[in-house]
């Protein structure tokens, strides 16, 4: 799973999808998630990032990663 090559994103959270000419915004983790993902970086790696810098329990996380998957998924912003 990565994130679309035309995609772009920028530190600060915006997402742009030039196929569709949809733009999005995300927070400031979703945006570290996205540059992450947009590097190749899996899924498993992220996560343990995320666990270890903030502070969050393992199961929200995989409640909040599947719902952030499927809003990208929705978005299509995701190589599948």
């Amino acid at each position: 799973m990565n994130l679309r090559k035309n995609v772009a994103t920028s530190e600060s959270g915006f997402i742009f999808n030039p196929s569709t000419g949809d733009s999005f915004s995300a927070n400031p983790i979703a945006a570290e998630i996205l540059i992450q993902l947009k590097q190749g970086v899996s899924p498993s790696e992220i996560k343990k990032t995320v666990l270890n810098k903030y502070e969050v329990d393992s199961s929200q996380l995989e409640r909040d990663w599947d719902d952030f998957l499927l809003q990208l998924r929705d978005a299509n912003l995701l190589d599948t």
